[in-house]
């Protein structure tokens, strides 16, 4: 891993934010994928389907975590 990556990993790990982004990203790919094998959508449609309900789940996440840094990180 470069300086470069390895800073720009860092900075995402270290962060509330960076952390619901990258879950944010992931979810919305397995929910497309989930939702194109399951109903036979494209994978636009299918896109189109789960960009909503990951997105509202990442906010949730950086709530849950924004709690957790303030009320248990040591």
């Amino acid at each position: 891993m470069t300086e470069f990556t390895s800073g720009i990993f860092k900075v995402v790990a270290s962060t509330s934010v960076g952390r619901a982004l990258v879950y944010t990203a992931g979810h919305i790919i397995i929910a497309m994928t989930v939702v194109s094998v399951l109903t036979g959508a494209s994978l636009w449609e299918a896109g189109l389907v789960a960009l909503v309900e990951p997105t509202i789940n990442g906010f949730w996440y950086y709530i849950l975590d924004k709690i957790w840094s303030a009320n248990f990180k040591k």
